[in-house]
């Protein structure tokens, strides 16, 4: 069957990798869409920290940069080019960061209204903090009090997803100003530690955007471990 087990079926797995280097973290969603593609597993979500890591999406210009990989790396940053749509972003501890693996051939192959669900979880992940956050027209994220929250950045191959949603917790904010986030010059930036007086940690805050990812998508999540998911790739 093309594509694999899909939203009919109702089954997915949802994966926590605890802090997991990014360059890793990209290794495995490349194994799992492949194996995704070929129908060997469900859609999933893989949930993660990094260590602080700036990453350079397709729309990334140089003067997006305020350093290079020798100022960031003396800094204590990493960075990587990376195949996701988008301008730089950073990644560190105290942030959520979620890579869906989505079949989007049976939920119509449609990219927009993908991103769209993405928001859609953000936002009610948001709301159940008691934070009111929404989008901006032809912006993508998820925004509070004019300031950023939550950052995307996709890639799709052969209709299947990687790359994903990165959601601040309580990361350092001050690592944000090593470069212009999301490529818009002036964003602020903001998180859920600075909007609410008792905030969830990383791993606290995971099994509610699970919950909401599984709403949205249509899914039943079944929490699995990485070393499971290795015998069912065979990696």
């Amino acid at each position: 069957m093309e594509g694999g087990p899909g939203p009919q079926s109702g089954l997915g797995y949802v994966c926590h990798l605890g802090v997991c280097g990014y360059a890793e973290a990209t290794d495995r969603q490349r194994l799992l869409r492949q194996r995704r593609r070929a129908g060997l597993l469900p859609d999933l979500l893989l949930l993660t920290e990094h260590p602080a890591t700036y990453t350079c999406g397709r729309g990334t210009r140089p003067e997006h940069l305020h350093g290079d990989a020798r100022s960031y790396a003396r800094a204590g940053i990493e960075l990587h080019e990376v195949e996701r749509g988008g301008s730089a972003t950073y990644h560190g501890p105290g942030q959520l960061v979620g890579y869906p693996i989505v079949d989007l051939r049976p939920r119509g192959r449609d990219v927009h209204n993908y991103m769209r669900n993405l928001e859609q979880v953000l936002i009610r992940t948001l709301a159940g903090l008691g934070i009111e956050a929404g989008i901006r027209p032809g912006l993508t994220g998820v925004w509070t009090g004019g300031r950023k929250v939550a950052a995307i950045g996709i890639h799709v191959s052969q209709w299947v997803t990687m790359h994903g949603f990165a959601i601040n917790v309580a990361p350092n904010l001050a690592h944000f100003r090593g470069i212009v986030p999301c490529g818009l010059s002036g964003e602020e930036v903001t998180a859920i530690a600075e909007l609410v007086e008792e905030p969830p940690t990383v791993w606290q805050l995971a099994p509610r955007v699970t919950r909401h990812f599984a709403a949205v998508f249509e899914l039943e999540l079944e929490l699995v471990s990485w070393a499971a998911l290795e015998s069912e790739t065979g990696a």
